[in-house]
């Protein structure tokens, strides 16, 4: 496991006001880890997301058996941060049937019809398992904040005034994600931070790969183009929203490796604190599975 000093280099306080380019998105994270090296420390990194991914089996099994709590995982990040990739190796030893992922485009008129939470609620994760949101309700606070001029699709009523309707979607959010964590879903909140100059490389690398080219759409440069005011929109929301009861993650994701690593181990601690325990079986229960295997062993 990764150590908690660690990872508290990644969780973000609840009440503080975050600036991105205070956070390094590269593997060098501390003073240890430069000493260390990169090739050792991508070999720890492996170790650790494949002790993780025999762990978090076991804890999903246990958390499905348990009954009382789901788990909401949140992605959010830049084009070509790895999102797909984190969900693809983070989630390889789960379950299927305990796990679902919800990818969210541009929403539809029905979505519009609705408020801005409808479409995500609908898809909440029931008690038992793990629902992930590869983008989320965070959109309304970052694309929508970008391009202001989506917010006419949403008919909302009354004036728009900027300054107010961001904070109160931020406050809308909080309470929205305490009622969740209130009735038994843990909340995990990943921003893969991916610097502009990796992006650039994956992007390129996506426009060199004839199997990668399906990846890139002309749309990514449109928003890379607006990466300034992405990164406020972005600061702005986790200094807003990063709660006691359900904090952001600010993932170093310029090399995978690390941001894979990261993930796998906050989710897999998260859930095993949980004290997650099997259905205990009651006296009559027992009698009747005595029956039953006296009946097999008769035949």
């Amino acid at each position: 496991m990764i150590r908690e000093d660690i990872i508290e280099l990644f969780r973000v306080r609840a009440g503080k006001s975050v600036d991105l380019k205070d956070y390094n998105s590269g593997w060098d994270q501390t003073e240890e880890m430069k000493e260390l090296g990169k090739d050792a420390l991508r070999g720890r990194a492996r170790q650790i997301l494949d002790q993780n991914l025999t762990d978090l089996a076991e804890a999903q099994e246990l958390l499905y058996a348990d009954d009382r709590h789901a788990v909401l995982i949140v992605l959010q990040a830049m084009d070509a941060a790895g999102k797909d990739g984190t969900i693809k190796h983070v989630m390889s030893g789960v379950n299927p049937q305990g796990c679902q992922v919800f990818s969210f485009k541009k929403p539809s008129a029905e979505d519009l019809d609705h408020n801005f939470l409808w479409r995500y609620m609908r898809c909440l994760p029931e008690r038992g398992r793990i629902g992930i949101f590869n983008r989320s309700y965070y959109e309304d606070v970052l694309v929508v904040k970008v391009h202001p001029e989506l917010l006419t699709a949403q008919r909302l009523p009354g004036d728009v005034d900027g300054k107010k309707l961001w904070r109160r979607r931020y406050q809308d959010i909080n309470a929205f994600e305490r009622h969740l964590v209130r009735n038994g879903t843990i909340i995990l909140k990943f921003f893969l931070n991916v610097s502009r100059g990796e992006q650039k490389r994956r992007f390129l690398e996506r426009l060199e790969r004839p199997e990668k080219n399906w990846k890139f759409s002309s749309a990514d440069l449109d928003e890379r183009a607006h990466w300034g005011r992405y990164m406020r929109a972005y600061s702005d929301c986790l200094s807003a929203t990063s709660t006691k009861w359900a904090p952001w993650y600010v993932v170093p994701a310029d090399h995978k490796w690390v941001a894979r690593a990261v993930v796998a181990d906050v989710i897999t601690t998260e859930i095993r604190s949980l004290d997650l325990k099997y259905p205990e079986v009651t006296d009559e229960q027992r009698a009747l599975l005595a029956e039953a295997k006296r009946q097999l062993s008769a035949e």
